[in-house]
């Protein structure tokens, strides 16, 4: 029974549901291009329409939607609620602005007439994780859907409960079902892409997997967006304002208890800085609260699975024997749930596990630089791709090493990185190809076709 959902913080198995046999996914399949044939011909103002309808349900839902999200798999129920707000506002704005965002453009050429114009290409495969199970799966379709292709969604194995309540959302809202759900196998999605009536693939997960989803989509033509792993860096200059500066990076570290792909991973801080800013870290980090996730005070809740923090442990530990000195956290406590403290490690080099493998949770490495280009060097020297920060009361200085210094999809100033749905999101390198929102986003998976009038 691949898709079993248990309650991280009590290990409870709160949900199950058996995998769909071959017959009822091409039986999905079908249905989705048969929607699909309706849905390309809707105007963008129907469109629009249906789109605040479901952005008013998910409104109305948030608070029930964001309990199945805490229970599913820990996140802090203020992040949560959050997570299904950040939905419905993409939700609007794909709505008012969609339209303007996929009219055609005119070229000027020898012809009568001539320019492009952005179709959509049918039915979608999403292949969706656990760690934000609403916003990860909506930031791809509420786009995609808008600009006129149908979704199936394959949810994380843990998170089957919360994929039902958005797709239920979605039921409501639409004539016919734009989101279908796909429980399928592992083993069952190769077909699923290969299929003719499946048009493109988007996947968010592991570098690992991505590269599986690449060669299929490759090896059958298809349009595919992959969003991966990343070991995001944050630079600390010489000149940061202290204060605000511990405050984004522990914010941007801890957030969804570290369990996100954009979430800082290294800090490298200058010299001259190194020693205030570990104190104060450390001053912050002692202050997070642990515990239940359905408790509104609670910033820290339980990691998603008992895999993952045998990993996350792994990692700290094996970098303790290489020479990093944890100032804070690094044991597993006692008691129910898959909790795991915030750990701050210090002393940390490359090499370290902490250093060039993905830490997904609450663990801090800090690193000493001599100088800002020292700094960038250390923070380009991943496979990773994905995202990247610098923080500096010089914005001219700090705006130059995010544009032109930094090898990452995502570069921001002072600010820990997030998605926003009107700037386009995505990697490079080993964090993968494609966008996700904004202008760029939307047009992923739409034929950009020219138009040429003799």
């Amino acid at each position: 029974m691949p898709f079993v959902s248990r309650n991280p913080a009590t290990e409870e198995v709160l949900f199950e549901m058996e995998s769909l046999s071959n017959e009822a996914i091409e039986e999905r399949i079908r249905v989705a291009h048969e929607i699909f044939l309706r849905w390309r011909e809707t105007s963008f103002g129907t469109r629009a329409k249906m789109m605040r309808e479901l952005a008013d349900i998910l409104e109305e839902d948030t608070e029930p939607l964001a309990a199945l999200i805490t229970d599913e798999m820990g996140k802090p129920i203020r992040q949560a609620i959050a997570e299904v707000q950040k939905t419905v506002r993409a939700c609007r704005y794909f709505a008012e602005n969609a339209e303007a965002m996929l009219a055609p453009i005119e070229v000027l050429t020898e012809a009568r007439k001539s320019y492009v114009c952005f179709q959509p290409l049918g039915v979608l495969l999403a292949i969706m994780p656990w760690n934000f199970p609403v916003w990860q799966a909506m930031r791809f379709a509420i786009p995609a859907i808008m600009a006129g292709n149908v979704v199936l969604l394959k949810p994380g194995p843990t998170t089957g409960k919360s994929t039902l309540g958005l797709v239920d959302a979605f039921h409501q809202a639409y004539q016919f079902p734009l989101m279908i759900d796909l429980f399928a196998e592992v083993e069952q999605i190769e077909a699923v892409i290969r299929h003719p009536l499946v048009m493109g693939v988007t996947f968010t997960g592991s570098t690992r997997a991505g590269r599986i989803v690449a060669r299929t989509a490759g090896e059958a033509l298809k349009k595919c967006v992959l969003e991966l792993g990343g070991s995001d860096p944050a630079i600390v200059l010489p000149d940061a304002d202290l204060d605000k500066t511990v405050e984004m990076i522990v914010l941007g570290r801890f957030v969804n208890t570290g369990q996100s792909c954009i979430a800082i991973k290294r800090v490298l801080v200058d010299q001259a800085l190194y020693e205030p800013f570990v104190e104060k870290v450390l001053e912050r980090c002692r202050a997070l609260q642990m515990g239940n996730p359905h408790d509104p005070t609670t910033e820290i809740g339980p990691l998603a699975r008992a895999d993952l923090r045998e990993n996350l442990h792994r990692q700290v530990r094996e970098s303790i024997e290489m020479g990093a000195n944890c100032l804070l956290g690094g044991e597993i406590p006692e008691g129910k749930g898959y909790f795991y403290p915030p750990t701050v490690l210090t002393e940390v080099t490359p090499g370290m596990p902490v250093w060039q493998e993905e830490t997904f949770g609450p663990v801090l490495p800090i690193m000493k630089v001599s100088s800002r280009y020292e700094a960038v060097q250390m923070a380009n020297e991943t496979i990773y791709g994905l995202g990247a920060s610098v923080y500096t009361q010089s914005i001219h200085l700090g705006e130059e090493i995010a544009r032109d210094r930094l090898e990452a999809g995502n570069c921001f100033v002072n600010q820990f990185v997030f998605s926003d749905p009107r700037l386009p999101f995505g990697g490079i390198k080993e964090s993968g190809f494609g966008r996700e929102l904004g202008i760029f986003g939307i047009r992923e998976f739409t034929n950009i076709k020219t138009v040429y009038i003799g």
